[in-house]
């Protein structure tokens, strides 16, 4: 593999880079001269990581969330607040899934699919992100609600209710996905042997500032904190309650869909925001940043973006090992094609659906 390569030119010629800025990493110094950083290494390292790891991911995410999708549809006329929310969720996750095929080419051959798919898939990206984690923070407050104040967020006659919601979550996800609508272009980049890349294209550094703000604080601080809150008081609540120990069983499918999601995403939202950092003229007050350091903040948000894509597939295998009752429905849906269960596990199942219907039976779960 080649070395970097880098051009070398003045200060002036630099600042005719900066509405590009998302475009190429540069780096200077007091002298007034500035490098332009090439992108072989991080180049080779995505053409090879980003299409195995994402035909894994769309492999197993696809079946994984089909079969929840296909138990809850069995079970449509019983579902609860909950399942709804994970119906929803289910769904987001699919929609990033069907955009992964094009990142993937993306990475070996460069963006060829023109602007229109590249606005289109850089925004379904966003959506998706938002919604997943906004349909996580109504899990936690439909939880938080109905243990710890005993009130159910809607009526279990009214799934109808439940759905407008998502529905209104979907649309505030597709309003915070316009700057990618407006901003996301198709355009050679010289780093990359002149490949084509989707990438945004800001008018001013103001508004790169602001999107990654906007990212940062409704996609991933102010749910955290909603989360974190919820499920702190639950934890609590279940240390002095009755039937302790399966209520922390009734909810420790979510808890552990919240853990995913954080270590999943985490890691991304912690890069991004170094990276907002060093391409940021205002708040980098370094205003210095080696193609060592460009090339390496290059590879790891690859890998944590990569990560959080990751996440589309985990979801399904948690319920299908955490989840008894779901283990339950799978099965039952399984048996005419000759799937059984025999043994200890049969009886874990029976034990999950008595102990369900009876610590909660207003908001009994497919899962």
């Amino acid at each position: 593999m080649n070395g970097d390569k880098k051009v070398t030119f003045s200060m002036e010629e630099l600042f005719n880079f900066s509405d590009f800025e998302d475009l190429y990493n540069y780096s200077y110094n007091s002298n007034g001269e500035g490098t332009v950083c090439g992108q072989e290494s991080s180049m080779y390292f995505d053409s090879i990581f980003i299409p195995v790891l994402y035909s894994l991911a769309l492999v197993v995410g696809l079946v994984g969330n089909g079969l929840v999708l296909v138990v809850l549809w069995k079970k449509r006329m019983s579902l609860n607040v909950t399942d709804i929310f994970i119906l929803h969720l289910s769904l987001a996750d699919i929609l990033l899934l069907l955009t992964l095929p094009f990142w993937a080419v993306e990475a070996v051959k460069g963006w060829i699919f023109g602007t229109a798919l590249c606005k289109l898939t850089g925004a379904l990206f966003k959506i998706n992100f938002y919604c997943g984690i906004f349909m996580l923070s109504c899990i936690s407050l439909d939880r938080y609600l109905s243990i710890v104040h005993a009130v159910q967020m809607y009526s279990r006659k009214k799934p109808v209710v439940t759905h407008c919601c998502c529905l209104m979550v979907w649309l505030f996800c597709l309003l915070l996905s316009i700057p990618d609508w407006k901003f996301l272009v198709a355009v050679e980049d010289t780093r990359r042997q002149d490949k084509t890349e989707c990438v945004p294209f800001y008018p001013s550094d103001s508004w790169h500032l602001a999107t990654r703000l906007l990212y940062h604080i409704l996609g991933f601080i102010l749910p955290a904190l909603m989360i974190l809150f919820c499920y702190y008081h639950i934890l609590q609540r279940l240390k002095h309650g009755s039937q302790c120990k399966q209520k922390k069983r009734a909810i420790r499918v979510i808890v552990t869909l919240v853990l995913a999601f954080f270590i999943s995403w985490t890691p991304y939202n912690i890069t991004l925001i170094v990276d907002t950092i060093q391409s940021n003229k205002t708040i980098n007050l370094s205003k210095q940043t080696s193609c060592e350091s460009a090339t390496a903040l290059d590879v790891a948000l690859t890998a944590t973006s990569t990560l959080g894509y990751l996440h589309c597939c985990i979801n399904p295998v948690l319920y299908a090992f955490v989840g008894v009752k779901f283990r339950q429905h799978l099965l039952d849906m399984l048996k005419p094609l000759g799937f059984t269960l025999m043994g200890p596990a049969v009886l874990v199942s029976r034990k999950s659906s008595l102990w369900s219907e009876s610590v909660d039976t207003s908001h009994t779960s497919a899962f």
